[in-house]
């Protein structure tokens, strides 16, 4: 019994070997897929810095323009979910010259702006209740996922179209996808600092002008094998 197992076994290892791997031809391509976006909405990060001499000085304060700060975002009806405190710190600073301690209290508010025309009077309300700092105004989408698979899409389609210029010349034709890697980066939005200075205008009473929201890229980039036929 044991005879004829192995005579089996020596039979079909044979016969694998025998047997001709079967390659299929391919081609592999990447595609790249581009949408340009007017944002519509904006993520920016504001701080109120004070400085003293002493840490409980300091602290107070700080909190006291923070609290002017966040009453004035409420005045301006946004979503409580739409402002957070992003960061806090108290810390000493010792000037050797003189031999003695000093303090810089800082407090980060971080704010949603899903209407983009009321940059202005946020922007110019926050530095009167006591901002002094503009960390960053960063430009994105509401509609993020929407455009995401357009840009896919457009990456699929840009592959297929290398594809058949790769192949126009051969006599072949492109067949059905036989692997699909997607390359694409993480969409992350890319701060735009904006200046509080305004254009002159003619017309004293026209709106002011103080950004230029432009335009963000969301790209998808993919690579595909398609089977020849």
């Amino acid at each position: 019994m044991k005879k004829a197992l192995l005579i089996l076994s020596v039979l079909f290892i044979s016969m694998s070997y025998g047997q001709e791997v079967k390659q299929v031809p391919q081609i592999n391509v990447s595609g790249e897929g581009k949408v340009k976006v007017i944002p519509d909405q904006a993520t920016i990060a504001v701080t109120v810095e004070t400085k003293g001499n002493n840490a409980k000085d300091v602290k107070k304060q700080n909190d006291e323009k923070i609290e002017a700060v966040l009453k004035f975002i409420k005045k301006m009806n946004l979503e409580p979910a739409d402002y957070k405190t992003q960061r806090v710190s108290l810390n000493p600073q010792y000037d050797y010259e003189k031999k003695k301690h000093s303090y810089n209290a800082t407090q980060t508010i971080e704010i949603l702006l899903r209407d983009l025309s009321k940059y202005d009077e946020l922007m110019e309300g926050l530095v009167d209740q006591g901002i002094n700092r503009i960390d960053a105004v960063t430009f994105q989408s509401s509609k993020l996922a929407q455009y995401q698979s357009e840009a896919r899409k457009l990456a699929m389609k840009d592959a297929k179209l290398k594809a058949e210029d790769y192949v126009s010349v051969l006599g072949q034709k492109v067949g059905r996808a036989m692997t699909i890697s997607d390359n694409s980066q993480t969409y992350y939005p890319q701060p735009m600092y904006a200046a509080m200075k305004t254009m002159e205008m003619s017309d004293a009473s026209a709106p002011r002008q103080t950004l230029a929201v432009g335009e963000i890229n969301i790209t998808a980039n993919v690579t595909v094998s398609f089977i020849l036929e």
